[in-house]
């Protein structure tokens, strides 16, 4: 074994253990801590990607890189610039009508009964009638298709959350993420309508609401960009839908019931026909991601990098809420990144492991998991030598650290890794509790499984009802919400008892002989051979 100045992992389990015997942290004491109250404090104004409040954030990151004496490996010292497109929705000069088979027609209420996606560059003007497709998932391969012999050339699709049995979370999450866009383009469609059934819907729709009216953004690199032709992108208010399906042959409130079942949905034409008027505006605004670098210290191992990432931006400043008007985002992600800034503190301590390191602070993940888009497809460092991901995204560490949910486990040998490091940690690895809510591609990890990268994500999972219930209530009355900020109850020990399990898991990845590789019966294995863009 070639001679190196990282600590032996029997020496570095039992200083990781010893941690664990030390007093229980205070906000006064824990470092991790110290970070997320930086982070999402007055002076980033929220970390809205474009503003001057997340470039001060990011700088603010390139300096603790700094400090910790990591390599610069951005294309600007830490920094990566990425352009990205603005996109702001007038709602006030905006509007849409609804046309029933008998000619009558009535408004369609844009900001209450309709919201539209200011991610996905929106038509100007787009009429069409209304096909109902069920679940609208384009999956050959698992032998489901919503869009087999369905006429869209020139209507609106309409299309419910969830999947029939048989679709595995995973793989629901691609058909929404990347086939939806490409499908609805090949099949002529001009417009796509989601409805998330009520028992599904993790945010209430009057925070949606509210929220609707901030600016959304996509790259301005146009072959990275999920929607390629303008159309009408949005969601209904199932409040509403059933405007939707008046003469149908089934009602929304029935299709609800088969689709929060899991059961197979019928497709039909509507008898409804929908008219927009969409007024925009485009702006152009760079921010930047934030890379640093730990090199290898094996000469053979080197050339290769395990990825640790976690998204910097947040929402914002908005109307006052729950709140003064900042969306500090202090679990989204602010608690991500001070976990990144704090492995690399313990990870650097303990020397160099044999492959390289990058930690990565990304922006426009709230928009669209953009800057990890532009990133995985453009990598500063190690081009074709990633051989990993593992992403910190929200992890909420609301109570003592027992079980983990891994997302993308299930895909890779990053999954045995996960499992053999939460075993030492008497930690248990769990299934995804909410394949329906998409998580595997709602986050950043994904970036990189579609260019072909195993990834994983790591959040805390509840142990018993208690548990489940404050995790509820944290999404309930916090999540994307101006009361995630300093002032919520945390448990620090658990965070960072989350950072110890992080610190031996990319020790055991960065160390290991062979590189992690895609399971055979992964459908993302053929990601390895021909990323998507």
């Amino acid at each position: 074994m070639t001679a190196r100045s990282w600590v032996p992992a029997a020496l570095l389990a039992a200083s990781l253990a010893a941690c664990t015997s030390a007093p229980p942290p205070t906000k006064d004491t824990s470092q991790w801590w110290s970070q997320v109250s930086t982070l999402a404090s007055d002076r980033y104004q929220g970390r809205l990607t474009g503003s001057e409040g997340y470039q001060a954030a990011a700088t603010y990151v390139a300096d603790q890189f700094r400090l910790l004496g990591l390599e610069p490996a951005g294309a600007d010292g830490y920094l990566q610039p990425v352009s990205y497109e603005v996109q702001t929705i007038s709602y006030e000069q905006s509007s849409a009508t609804l046309r029933d088979g008998a000619g009558q027609v009535r408004p369609f209420a844009l900001g209450e009964d309709m919201l539209l996606n200011p991610g996905a560059e929106q038509a100007a003007k787009v009429g069409g009638r209304l096909v109902f497709i069920g679940y609208g998932l384009h999956l050959p391969e698992l032998g489901h298709d919503d869009f087999a012999g369905v006429d869209l050339q020139g209507k609106i699709a309409v299309y419910l959350s969830g999947a029939p049995i048989g679709v595995p979370g995973p793989m629901q999450a691609f058909g929404r993420a990347e086939e939806l866009a490409k499908t609805l383009a090949a099949h002529g469609a001009v417009g796509a309508l989601a409805i998330q059934t009520p028992a599904v819907m993790e945010i209430p729709w009057e925070r949606q609401r509210l929220a609707a009216t901030a600016p959304g953004m996509y790259l301005s690199e146009p072959d990275l960009r999920r929607y390629r032709v303008p159309m009408l992108i949005g969601s209904v208010n199932p409040a509403s839908a059933q405007r939707l399906f008046d003469g149908a042959p089934q009602s929304f409130e029935a299709l609800a019931a088969l689709a929060d079942a899991h059961q197979p949905l019928p497709h039909f034409p509507l008898t409804v026909t929908l008219s927009g008027d969409i007024m925009t505006d485009i702006a152009r605004v760079k921010a930047d991601n934030v890379v640093a670098e730990l090199p290898g210290s094996d000469p053979q191992l080197a050339d290769q990098a395990v990825v640790l990432s976690a998204h910097l931006d947040h929402l914002g400043t908005g109307k006052p809420d729950h709140g003064d008007g900042i969306f500090r985002g202090a679990m989204d992600n602010a608690s991500g990144v001070a976990s990144l800034l704090e492995v690399a503190r313990l990870i650097q301590a303990q020397g160099r492991p044999k492959r390289s390191i990058l930690f990565v602070a990304v922006g426009g993940e709230e928009k669209g998991l953009l800057g990890s888009r532009f990133f995985a497809a453009h990598p500063t460092r190690h081009v074709g030598e990633l051989v990993a991901d593992i992403n910190m995204d929200m992890f909420l560490p609301l109570f003592p650290l027992k079980k983990l949910v891994a997302f993308g486990a299930d895909e890779s040998s990053l999954g045995a890794d996960a499992k053999a490091v939460a075993e030492r940690e008497r930690i248990a690895i769990v299934p995804d509790p909410a394949p329906d809510h998409l998580v595997f591609v709602r986050s950043d990890q994904y970036s990189f499984i579609r260019r072909g990268v195993p990834a994983l994500m790591l959040e805390f999972a509840a142990d018993g009802h208690e548990q489940e219930a404050v995790q509820r209530a944290w999404f309930k009355e916090r999540y994307h919400g101006q009361a995630d900020n300093l002032d919520q109850p945390v448990d620090l020990g658990a965070a960072d008892a989350y950072d110890r399990y992080l610190v031996e898991l990319i020790e055991r990845v960065a160390n290991d002989a062979a590189a992690p590789q895609w399971r055979e019966s992964s459908f993302f294995k053929r990601f390895a051979a021909t990323p998507l863009k």
